[in-house]
């Protein structure tokens, strides 16, 4: 292209150059800044490349070849990368060794005792180096799982140690070891300012028992306009309703961090706001963050058959609707009914229990089937318990929404809670013990997660599938990963628990529902250090797992294949808003990979390798969602070797379905019925909740 006659012959050369300079200069002051933390972060990792670190105050001592002593000395210094070892003390019972550090050379003891050369590995978790997190006291560029992961564990090691400590013979920690009832009043008041000084949240010690009651005194607020999302979509009109409701639940103790606690029962009276339009009452129950189905009563009075009625009461009753008119009777039907000897009985329809802006006395009785709603000395709605809820778990109150509370009363309370003690919950009989390790290859590891109070579910477990023929016949071996909880008297009780029955692996920090991932990376290690096993399957401890199923359904693929099995969802795009909302910094990118539901999937062992190595040398992405997270490192492995992905419904995310392999959200209760189905040869589901 010709250049203009005006314009001179190196302007645009001048621009150019002056543009390069600007970009250098930029480059030269950014390296002034950072270069000498550059060089700090390279001779971290390059003093000690190939040493352990050693982390102050985790240096541990004792015989663990002393039939003695506890079989669970096995929080570790660092449980994810030094190798998980089981060992058997000299009366032949497992034990879990502490996860000492190993140099590449391993002595004859060892060879002759079947250790594996596992080299030792320094680093915690991630892509941030155990050494840097511990010298560098500088966590303002970690990414917040990082943060929360080291959080975790300086707490979980101060944690342990108060355990290792601990005097299980404390004033009133006795009393819940050794099964000793807790005493607990048979009556509770509260007025509304207290109830709001605890968070309109009311503490029964003890639960409830059949006969309890609870009566609340309160005012409902007058509707105020408010958006509901759903409700104007069926409109089609203005974006904004009005709403009147409230709930009232009865709270189970809250399980693990990031979820709320079960609600045993959930009563939602909806005076306005509702997408029927009507004044509702809705009744349900919730479970590990997943609803059951709810019962509404909308006026319209639920029948009267035998098998719909709770302690002889409806479920729902009659009440004024303004879209139903009662037909009423002539006088001349009414004459003759009268002269032929009908017996009349008067009947009264009655208007919403609940009116805006004025009192109420609302009583919640315990029966013997279920639930009964009164409100003003008045019948109003019964609702069934359910499976896997019970009423001496309802241990709080919870009043929300728009009400105002003038009192609380708790009559008939129960005087003890005899759930939470050893002798209750934790079955001490051999038979439920854990065979040790087997020294021959198996089909099968099954990594369960648990959280730390979870004493029920794993007692459940034990007894029902963990009783399986091929577990039994040790080609499947099966044991619980554990973090910390904040109470020491819980992980104290954790301790024994696991020193009796041989089948848990404690690691070293403070749950949290983000730091899962942790506990599938712990799954992995075991796996391949421990157990010469062909696949490795996680699940959790409210899963059933028909494990002959599973065993079929693996024994399908060629074993030379590597391989992903489970309930796999695809193209599925990440929450960007509301509570499980993921942030871009977290995920960046706009669907996850390919994943299997976390309930139950199984991977083959090759895929459980790449990621302990991977792990090893920092290069393993971690994401708060460990199913997620697993489908990413399956994709990453996937891109080198080629890995044969199984989907199956029958590994159920939701519930249970017939001729399921695993049902999950069952209940400890519903583990033994579905173990008693099994036992009769039909593989059919408990009622959902």
């Amino acid at each position: 292209m010709k250049r203009q006659k005006g314009e001179p012959p190196s302007t645009r050369r001048l621009k150019l150059s002056h543009f390069l300079l600007g970009l250098a200069a930029l480059y030269l002051f950014f390296i002034s800044i950072k270069f000498p933390q550059f060089l700090k972060m390279a001779s971290l990792l390059s003093s000690e490349d190939d040493d352990i670190v050693d982390l102050k105050g985790l240096s541990e001592t004792g015989n663990f070849d002393e039939p003695g002593k506890p079989l669970l000395n096995s929080v570790y210094n660092d449980a994810f990368h030094r190798k998980l070892v089981d060992d058997e003390d000299e009366n032949g019972n497992e034990s879990f060794s502490r996860l000492t550090p190993r140099e590449e050379s391993v002595d004859e003891e060892s060879r002759n005792v079947g250790m594996k050369q596992i080299k030792p590995l320094q680093h915690r978790y991630g892509r941030i180096t155990g050494e840097i997190m511990r010298r560098m006291n500088r966590t303002s560029e970690l990414s917040s799982l990082e943060r929360l992961a080291d959080e975790a564990w300086t707490l979980g090691m101060k944690a342990w140690e108060e355990v290792e400590s601990f005097d299980l013979g404390e004033a009133g920690q006795v009393a819940v070891l050794e099964g000793k009832p807790e005493t607990c009043p048979s009556s509770v008041q509260f007025s509304g300012e207290e109830l709001g000084r605890g968070d309109s949240l009311m503490f029964l010690p003890c639960g409830l028992a059949a006969g309890s009651s609870i009566t609340v005194i309160g005012t409902a607020h007058n509707a105020h306009r408010e958006y509901v999302p759903f409700s104007a979509r069926l409109k089609r009109g203005d974006s904004r309703v009005w709403v009147s409701q409230f709930m009232v639940e009865l709270q189970g103790l809250k399980a693990v961090d990031g979820e709320d606690p079960p609600k045993i029962l959930h009563f939602n009276p909806r005076i306005k706001g509702d997408w029927s339009a009507h004044s509702v009452i809705e009744h349900n129950t919730c479970y590990r963050m997943q609803w059951g189905t709810a019962q509404r009563c909308d006026g319209l009075a639920s029948k009267n058959d035998d098998d719909m009625l709770v302690d002889g009461f409806r479920r729902c009753e009659k009440w004024m609707r303004n879209d139903i008119v009662d037909s009423k009777e002539s006088k001349t039907t009414s004459w003759f009914k009268r002269f032929i000897g009908r017996e009349q009985k008067p009947k009264v329809t009655w208007p919403f229990a609940f009116v805006e802006g004025q009192l109420f006395v609302l009583t919640i009785r315990a029966g013997v089937e279920g639930y009964h709603i009164n409100i003003g000395g008045r019948h109003v709605t019964s609702f069934p318990y359910r499976t896997g809820f019970t009423l001496e778990d309802a241990t709080g109150l919870a009043i929300k929404g728009d009400v105002d509370v003038h009192s609380v009363y708790a009559t008939s309370l129960p005087s003890s809670h005899p759930s939470f003690s050893l002798q209750r919950v934790l079955e001490m009989s051999n038979k439920w013990k854990a065979h040790p390790l087997p020294k021959s290859p198996i089909q099968l590891f099954i990594g369960v997660l648990s959280a730390t109070n979870h004493f029920a579910e794993r007692m459940a477990v034990r007894k029902t599938w963990m009783q399986s023929a091929a577990v039994k016949a040790s080609n499947v071996v099966v044991r619980f990963f554990v973090a910390l909880n904040a109470r020491k008297e819980v992980n104290a009780i954790l301790k024994k628990e696991a020193a009796y029955f041989g089948d848990i692996v404690i690691l070293p920090f403070m749950d949290r529902y983000e730091l899962v991932v942790l506990k599938t990376i712990a799954i992995c290690e075991f796996g391949v250090h421990n157990v010469s096993a062909a696949y490795i399957m996680k699940c959790d401890d409210d899963t059933f797992v028909r494990v002959d199923t599973v065993l079929k359904e693996i024994s399908g693929v060629s074993p030379k294949k590597s391989l992903y099995m489970g309930n796999l969802n695809l193209l599925h795009r990440p929450l960007r808003s509301g509570k499980w909302a993921v942030t871009y910094e977290e995920w960046p990118e706009e669907v996850y990979p390919p994943y299997a539901n976390g309930p139950g999937y199984v991977i083959s062992i090759d895929v459980a390798r790449f990621v302990v190595s991977q792990h090893a040398n920092q290069s393993l992405r971690l994401f708060k969602m460990e199913d997620v997270s697993m489908g990413m490192w399956v994709e990453q492995f996937n891109s080198s070797i080629n890995v044969q992905y199984s989907h199956n419904w029958k590994f159920c995310q939701y519930g249970c379905m017939e001729g399921y392999y695993t049902a999950h959200y069952q209940s400890p209760r519903q583990m033994v019925c579905l173990w008693d189905k099994l036992a009769r040869g039909s593989a059919h589901c408990c009622n959902f909740r």
